[in-house]
């Protein structure tokens, strides 16, 4: 199964990633609730700092797709984002 090269654009930056064939429309749209949750949060808060920003976008996607115990038997899978998040902070970190 071949993969397929895509580039995302995550709180203004662009990441390059590699995906199987069909999930590149899910990942694009992640990217983009990211983006629209990030600047949900500059809008309606006086929160400047990037890291911040995804730091509360994380927390709302995260409890936005939780569910209450014993209504699913099958757990989402968000080490992706949780990696890209991971390495997000630390680029922000490398930054200061």
């Amino acid at each position: 199964m071949s993969k397929l090269s895509l580039k995302v654009v995550v709180a203004g930056r662009t990441y390059p990633l590699t995906v199987n064939p069909g999930e590149e429309a899910k990942v694009t749209k992640a990217a983009e609730d990211i983006n629209r949750a990030i600047k949900s949060l500059q809008d309606n808060y006086a929160v400047k700092d990037m890291q911040d920003l995804l730091a509360m976008t994380a927390l709302q996607l995260a409890t936005r797709s939780a569910q209450p115990a014993g209504t699913s038997s099958v757990k989402a899978d968000y080490s992706d984002i949780e990696n890209e998040l991971e390495k997000l902070s630390s680029d922000l970190d490398a930054l200061k």
